[in-house]
């Protein structure tokens, strides 16, 4: 019981960390959120998270920031350290070389380490082929209201997930919960974060919140402007779909990635189908300035 109290508060410490990457996220402001001192928390956060909080927050704002530079191309760079939360440019450079091995001005050049590190995965470097010869769909521009969700955590893109999704129906069984809307929220751009490292996210919609918290809790799926894709596969081809939407449309579309997480709303969900089939749409935050 005490394991499952420590996740449900590092789960509201991870949620309020991604919803605002560029926020003062110091230890004591996120001790608070936890309800626990500052010594005991930096120690739970590890033990739950397999990272000190330094290194999570700064692989994750590092990651948001080399996403705004590939597909912002005319916003300053100084603007993008300070949107990763990053007050010092001299020190967001510093700290970007040793992540990626690359200046930000040379990464946004394309003279950046090869990318795509999921082609490791034989099924996904088979999706990549499968849909080479595929044409982009085209999105649609729609504003989404806040949306509640019960949801999972789960570290790791692959089948695995399946396990996250079966405890989440298991739950809203055992809770007479009904709900909406299957959800995948991604954290991690696998483009540039190897997949065993990626965060997911397995939410269910629901309507009325959730008062006994513990495997499963309940967070928020900020609204706002979304760029919605509608795709269908076989396992292995939503990731590279995710990659050329990103390379192909939004580095294109004169819009700006949102800084919320960017997520797939399943109508046939590959991790549970029998098939190993999907078919969703995928919304891509974006903003205008």
């Amino acid at each position: 019981m005490a394991a499952i109290q420590q996740e449900a508060r590092i789960n509201d410490v991870l949620y309020h960390i991604h919803r605002d990457l560029s926020s003062p996220l110091t230890g004591a402001v996120l001790a608070r959120v936890a309800a626990y001192s500052e010594q005991h928390f930096h120690r739970v956060f590890r033990s739950v998270t397999g990272e000190s909080l330094h290194r999570y927050i700064r692989r994750v704002r590092l990651g948001q920031a080399a996403n705004y530079l590939m597909f912002e191309p005319g916003t300053p760079v100084r603007d993008i350290a300070l949107k990763s939360g990053y007050n010092s440019l001299a020190s967001f450079t510093r700290v970007f070389g040793e992540q990626f091995g690359v200046s930000p001005g040379r990464w946004r050049n394309q003279e950046r380490p090869q990318r795509l590190p999921y082609k490791n995965d034989p099924e996904i470097a088979a999706g990549v082929k499968r849909i080479a010869d595929c044409s982009l769909p085209l999105p649609d521009l729609i504003a989404l209201p806040d949306q509640p969700v019960a949801y999972i955590r789960h570290l790791g893109y692959g089948r695995s997930i399946k396990t996250a999704w079966q405890i989440l129906q298991a739950w809203a069984v055992a809770e007479n919960r009904p709900f909406n809307k299957q959800i995948g929220l991604h954290h991690s751009n696998p483009a540039l974060t190897p997949l065993e490292q990626c965060r997911y996210v397995a939410c269910l919609g629901i309507d009325q919140p959730i008062t006994r918290r513990g495997l499963v809790n309940s967070l928020v799926i900020p609204g706002g402007l979304h760029a919605r894709f509608r795709f269908s596969g076989q396992y292995g081809d939503l990731l590279p779909w995710i990659t050329r939407l990103q390379d192909e449309w939004l580095s294109e579309s004169g819009l700006k990635a949102g800084a919320t997480p960017a997520f797939a709303e399943y109508q046939r969900n590959q991790f549970i189908d029998p098939q190993e089939r999907f078919e969703l749409f995928y919304y891509q935050p974006v903003s205008l300035y």
